[in-house]
């Protein structure tokens, strides 16, 4: 019989094998020093920019319209710095009345109202990065400092007040 402590080492030991058997086929393949990860298929990269890390890519694929919810689009955002790429899956509402992104960073949900043709600051670039790519895809990588016309528009006022909610979810 097992002692106790031996027990735990087992059962925990058996549960990190579970979840590496359950995580390991979502996971990329190993790549050598030196290589960036492979990008997606269907990748449509909204910015590169140079990192204290290396080259930071953002890009979005895969978007799929909600089919109960007129208007909602869930994407696949890319985010790669230097060798190492995560991705995540972001809520896009493209209402012109109250257009959002529903995004996970860092095991915070974050809920996003936008104003689409409004101030564009460094705070809100990469939401409506995401927004515009998501919404209008022919946009997809232009600055959304320039497309203030445009969105007027397609109907879009450019005076929504912007704001973020924290949502509450399991910590990590």
């Amino acid at each position: 019989m097992l002692t106790t402590p031996r027990r735990q080492l087992l059962l925990s030991r058996l549960a990190l094998a579970g979840w590496l058997a359950l995580a390991l086929p979502l996971l990329p393949p190993a790549r050598g020093q030196g290589q960036s990860p492979d990008r997606p298929a269907g990748l449509i990269v909204l910015e590169e920019r140079p990192g204290q890390q290396g080259l930071r890519v953002l890009g979005i694929y895969g978007p799929k319209p909600d089919a109960t919810s007129p208007g909602l689009w869930r994407v696949q955002l890319w985010v790669q710095t230097g060798n190492d790429a995560t991705v995540r899956t972001d809520t896009v509402r493209c209402s012109t009345t109250a257009p959002m992104r529903l995004t996970n960073e860092r095991g915070r949900w974050l809920l996003r109202d936008l104003n689409p043709g409004g101030p564009i600051t460094p705070g809100n670039r990469v939401d409506h990065l995401v927004w515009w790519a998501t919404c209008h895809p022919e946009q997809a990588g232009r600055d959304p400092a320039t497309l203030q016309a445009l969105a007027r528009q397609l109907g879009y006022s450019g005076t929504l007040r912007e704001s973020e909610q924290i949502l509450p979810g399991r910590s990590r």
